[in-house]
């Protein structure tokens, strides 16, 4: 099969020349040929092998993918494998797989061309936390049957809270008692541990199971349940503990120190009753967990219709115990101290004592300054369960009775403007005590002297006698004082009936009473009443005419002045009248001269009061009221229906180009996440709903982006969501493939935020159903001859699409007896259909038969038919 075609040379070969020699290979057969080539140089032999190959294709493929590490986050996880091909033709390949694991491969056959390398994508839903080790067979050309493993492993996002010393896990995390009004931070690490970020929220459950709100734990068991009715309700507990952050994003195995904060208040009750436990304990829990994830909001809202699936939603809870008491100061004599009375520069000491009638705290006080009261120390600290004396002293500085409220400011840490950093040290509770001191004076008496001529600084009205030692006052003034405005004991006779308008003289200012004055105005004495003189200078003071010409002077200019007005007032006027002079106001100004009508708050209609909505600061933590609160606030609304696709307003524009925060996230429910159609039959169009709420008071925009052929008709693939609202999208499902069908839509908000949903169905081939497989056939009475031999069979469709049926009677050599209507038809979705046999009886007719139930693009049923015939003799 190997022809030599040369031309061997008859004489020498000259140095530079050269002999072409070809060799044809032409196959008879598919198998491979060895020869050899003979070539003579000289006194030299060298022999060449000849190969004959025929063509192949040489498939290669990878032994193994591993996913490696994956989180269980209903993502759909793609790998790809090669499939090479070194031959000279074409090769053909064919992978088959039927593991536990659903894997999605594509392409499952296929022909690699040579020279070339094909790719082959296999997915894996990141659904169900697990390992995965399975097999897949690739059936390559002229290589036979190839393993293929696939491994990996999905794992759950763990949240741990841990212990900054310890570094172990921790579950409860206790405060201890404290003051009411005070606080107390403690630190622990939040891990991640997982290879992937997590993206967190810390969420105060208030209505967990086990939580306590101000109960003391130490009573009996009759007494606690007795309080559990009168428990204050509406208490936020928000402004108990204090978490900073409450948000943030977890780098893979990455720790975040987070600071919680304890601040016990005295919550009052809802009736008035003896509280003799003044202690109140409290047990919350806390609760750190993925952005997003609130399936039960959603399953509530759909009241189960939406069928989901378990989500694997990280959280830890951590369980925050504490307590709140009070400060129970007891002061011996009393609240109310009675110091002795004393004089003027003289002092009173009381001994008083305070205990502290705490089991559990110390106590640091210290009193505040007091006029006339000094406090020996002044400040202190008592340890639990004991007592200290103080000394109170009472230094009057004046003369009088007091009472005086004394205030003990206790000493704690707190907490100011949500600043966990640093604790300030503040007063955060006040007791009082009531002071009562009198202070006497010392009866002196007074010697009047006589003024030798000086007046000094302090005289009496006559400035004849001084008072000596009047720098101390006494029980009794030295002179009598006497209120002239309220007495007529002095005034003379003559001046009982003067005019009230006159002016008082005081008694120093008899020398300014020489001057020029003015002529109208009149001064009376301050006692007698007596009309005081008064000088005018007539070279200085105006005359009567001077005074009549500076009053007519005078009018001229007011005169000028409101005649300039009037005429200002008038073209107003004019102008004003300009402005509504048309067909409309003729003239008139609307409104004109109508007083505003008196309104009252009975006017008013009565609104129920709106719930608030939760701030969007970073300070204030998210509990699970507020979001029920606000779930429900949103959830009352019906479905928005209005379609928008994009932001048109300037508002709507400004909303969507915001970045939300992970709190602000938290309150935007998509879902649920995982959304399972459950068994749908091939060719057929299912629906369900995916809901969106919004929480929060801007607007947001929803993208929904869909990469499988099956979800194609899902419509609309944007919406812009309006604030405090909720609306659904359809989501279609159809497929042509039976089989198990995981896949996961992703979804935007805001064009920044991405989220993903899992698709799940379990797509069934048409199949129709018989209520029988073999048929027996009785005579029926009252019937015609011929047709007595009859009986229903039904077909029934389980799945949830219309299919079409037709019967195809098997026959042999022989004619069958038997009939069936109708012969074809269809069945709808879930529903059945009664189909007649009939025996038709005649000379050496078989009384067995077969048909066949035929579905279009589905099964086949066999049905066999039997005549029960009677021969009576």
């Amino acid at each position: 099969q190997f022809k030599l075609i040369v031309e061997n040379p008859e004489k020498f070969l000259a140095s530079g020349l050269q002999v072409k020699a070809v060799v044809e290979y032409t196959p008879e057969c598919a198998e491979d040929l060895q020869d050899k080539l003979t070539l003579l140089v000289d006194d030299d032999t060298v022999h060449i092998p000849l190969l004959g190959l025929v063509p192949y294709c040489d498939l290669e493929v990878e032994s193994e993918v591993n996913f490696g590490e994956m989180i269980a986050n209903s993502k759909l996880v793609t790998k790809e494998i090669s499939i090479s091909n070194r031959g000279t033709i074409s090769g053909v390949f064919r992978i088959s797989y039927d593991g536990v694991v659903l894997l999605n491969i594509k392409p499952a056959r296929g022909i690699v061309k040579p020279k070339s390398v094909r790719k082959i994508k296999v997915a894996v839903c990141t659904d169900v936390p697990g390992v995965i080790k399975e097999m897949m067979k690739v059936e390559l050309e002229s290589r036979g049957c190839t393993e293929v493993w696939v491994k990996g492993v999905v794992v759950e996002r763990v949240l741990k809270v841990l212990g900054v010393s310890c570094g172990k896990v921790l579950k409860c995390l206790n405060f201890g008692p404290l003051y009411f009004g005070t606080s107390k931070t403690e630190q622990i690490h939040l891990y991640n541990e997982s290879p992937e970020c997590i993206d967190w929220i810390a969420v105060l459950e208030e209505n967990a199971i086990g939580g306590e709100m101000g109960t003391d734990l130490q009573r009996s068991t009759d007494a606690v349940l007795h309080g559990l009715s009168l428990k204050t309700k509406g208490v936020d507990v928000s402004t108990l503990i204090l978490c900073v952050p409450n948000q943030g994003t977890l780098e893979p195995y990455e720790k975040s120190l987070i600071t919680l904060c304890f601040s016990p208040k005295k919550f009052g009750r809802d009736f008035e009753v003896n509280d003799t436990s003044p202690v109140q304990d409290y047990v919350l829990f806390l609760r750190f967990e993925t952005v997003g994830k609130r399936d039960g909001y959603l399953q509530n809202l759909s009241g189960g219709a939406t069928a989901t699936t378990k989500s694997h939603s990280p959280y830890v809870d951590l369980a925050l115990i504490g307590s709140g008491c009070p400060v129970v100061l007891t002061f011996k004599p009393g609240t109310v101290i009675n110091f002795e009375d004393c004089y003027l520069g003289e002092q009173v000491q009381v001994v008083c004592t305070m205990k502290n009638e705490s089991k559990f705290l110390p106590v640091m006080f210290r009193f505040r300054n007091t006029a006339h009261f000094s406090v020996s120390p002044a400040r202190g600290k008592l340890k639990k369960n004991s007592g200290k004396e103080v000394k109170i002293l009472f230094s009057p500085r004046q003369i009088g009775t007091f009472e005086m409220k004394q205030i003990i400011d206790i000493i704690g840490a707190g907490v100011e403007n949500n600043n966990v950093d640093v604790l300030k040290t503040k007063s955060f509770h006040q007791e009082y005590l009531t002071l009562l001191g009198v202070c006497k004076s010392k009866r002196k008496s007074i010697v009047f002297a006589i003024n030798p001529g000086l007046t000094p600084l302090i005289s009496n009205a006559t400035g004849r006698f001084v008072v000596r030692g009047t720098g101390q006052l006494s029980d009794t003034a030295p002179v009598a004082i006497l209120k002239s405005t309220q007495t007529q004991i002095h005034t003379h006779w003559e001046n009982r009936n003067c005019e009230d308008d006159a002016l008082i003289a005081f008694p120093n200012d008899r020398a300014a009473s020489l001057r020029p004055s003015e002529w109208n105005k009149k001064y009376r004495t301050i006692f007698t009443k007596t009309e005081r003189y008064n000088y005018i200078d007539t070279e200085f003071a105006y005359t009567t005419s001077e005074r009549l010409l500076r009053e007519e002077n005078k009018k001229h200019y007011v005169h000028f002045i409101s005649s300039l007005r009037q005429r200002r007032l008038e073209k107003q006027a004019v102008r004003q009248f300009c402005i509504y002079n048309n067909a409309v106001n003729i003239g008139i100004k609307p409104a004109d001269g109508l007083k505003s009508p008196n309104i009252s708050i009975t006017d008013f209609p009565l609104e129920k009061p709106q719930p608030k909505m939760l701030p969007l600061d970073d300070n204030c933590m998210l509990t699970s009221r507020k979001l029920a609160a606000i779930v429900s606030k949103s959830t009352n609304k019906g479905v928005w229906s209005w379609l928008s696709p994009m932001p048109s307003s300037a508002q709507e524009k400004k909303d969507c180009s915001l970045t939300l925060t992970h709190k602000q996230l938290h309150q935007v429910f998509i879902g649920p996440s995982t959304i399972d159609f459950g068994d749908i039959c091939v060719y057929s169009t299912t629906t369900k709903e995916l809901h969106i709420i919004n929480n929060l008071s801007v607007h947001i925009w929803i993208q929904i982006e869909i990469e499988v052929a099956e979800l194609q008709e899902t419509s609309p693939l944007s919406q812009v969501v309006p604030p405090l609202t909720k609306t659904h999208i359809p989501v279609v499902f159809e497929t042509t493939t039976v089989g198990m069908f995981k896949s996961s839509l992703s979804y935007k908000i805001n064009k920044q935020h991405v989220g993903r949903v899992l698709v799940v169905a379990h797509a069934m081939p048409i199949e129709l159903q018989l209520s029988v497989r073999e048929l027996i056939l009785s005579p029926v009475p009252g019937c015609l001859a011929g047709t007595e031999f009859r009986r229903t069979v039904r077909i029934s469709n389980p799945r949830n699409h219309p299919t079409g049926f037709s019967w195809r009677p098997v026959t042999g050599d022989r004619k069958s007896a038997f009939t069936i209507k109708p012969a074809r038809g269809f069945v709808e979705a879930c529903s059945d259909v009664e189909c007649e046999v009939v025996w038709h009886p005649g000379y050496k007719t078989p009384e067995t038969g077969q048909f066949n139930l035929c579905a279009r693009k589905g099964n086949s049923v066999n049905l066999k038919c039997f005549a029960k015939v009677t021969i009576h003799v």
